[in-house]
């Protein structure tokens, strides 16, 4: 049977008005009547009453609407399956997030790709701070919004999003919560914060410097393995926290300052995904989280566009 015979007659069934069918179809009312008469043919009966004011279904046309509908959307649902197969984006898309600024992001992107491909389900979740390439690398994620730097052979880094500056949350009570900006060669005056795990070694320099720039020592605080761990020893007094300047809007919270850090490299943040497995949905994230990033640097203080 001829599938356009069959989108017909189903578009008539539902409109009841072959102007209405002929224009949703894009055809000409004659070949929307030609189709009709064709399968009342094929069946052997009228399968629609007609008069000047109205069309109908007779009982043999409802009846073979109710039988015919459901497998007729089943072959368009295959049909659509298999062409987001092809193109990639079916499924599921596991994405990480590292901070706040980037689970926002994150989840913002999220939603516009639902929207725009309902066919794939994105699901989200926190990169450990104390592994920060333990779950890509493992399957978990499929790719993760993160902060840089990234080193690593086997993953892929793409285009930095965002920038921001970075500040030292210090307990309330410390002397340099009374500035109105800190230096890195301040933090000999105060204890950082380290994290727990497995930590490439230029990444734990980056976030926890153990020297300032001109060499002096700086000294180590207790160890944390999460972030609101580090939160409360900060308002503990128990250490300090380099992190980026998103976090006076994400965390604010008694017992804890946040003073911007002058003269330091900034903070950059972009997507990063295993070398082997790039496809056309990571590339669908990537697009729409640089228009989303867009609209989110400007929300907070300390932060920029790339």
């Amino acid at each position: 049977m001829d599938q356009t015979e069959l989108a017909c007659f189903l578009a008539l069934a539902e409109e009841l008005h072959f102007g209405r069918t002929a224009a949703r179809l894009r055809l000409s009312r004659a070949r929307v009547s030609q189709l009709i008469q064709k399968l009342e043919r094929r069946v052997g009966a009228p399968l629609f009453t007609r008069t000047s004011r109205r069309v109908a279904l007779t009982g043999l046309g409802r009846r073979l609407r109710d039988d015919l509908a459901p497998h007729y959307r089943g072959m368009e649902d295959a049909l659509a399956r298999a062409v987001a197969a092809a193109r990639g984006v079916e499924g599921t898309l596991h994405v990480g997030f590292s901070t706040s600024l980037a689970g926002e992001v994150v989840m913002r992107t999220a939603v516009r790709l639902r929207a725009v491909h309902p066919e794939l389900a994105v699901e989200v979740c926190e990169v450990p701070l104390c592994d920060p390439y333990g779950m890509l690398r493992s399957g978990d994620f499929d790719l993760q919004l993160a902060d840089f730097p990234m080193r690593e052979d086997d993953l892929t880094r793409g285009p930095t999003l965002l920038v921001e500056g970075r500040v030292l949350a210090v307990a309330t009570g410390h002397p340099l919560a009374a500035l109105t900006s800190v230096t890195l060669e301040d933090l000999t005056r105060v204890p950082l914060l380290t994290i727990e795990g497995d930590i490439p070694e230029y990444w734990r320099e980056h976030r926890l410097p153990s020297r300032t720039p001109s060499g002096r020592p700086i000294a180590q605080g207790p160890s944390v393995t999460n972030f609101q761990e580090a939160l409360t020893l900060v308002a503990g007094g128990q250490g300090a926290l380099l992190s980026g300047a998103h976090i006076a809007v994400y965390h604010g919270r008694p017992g804890v300052a946040y003073v911007p850090v002058d003269g330091d490299a900034p903070l950059g943040y972009g997507l990063m995904w295993r070398s082997d497995s790039g496809n056309r949905a990571i590339e669908l994230f990537g697009r729409l989280a640089r228009e989303i990033a867009q609209e989110v640097a400007p929300a907070a203080p300390g932060r920029a566009l790339v």
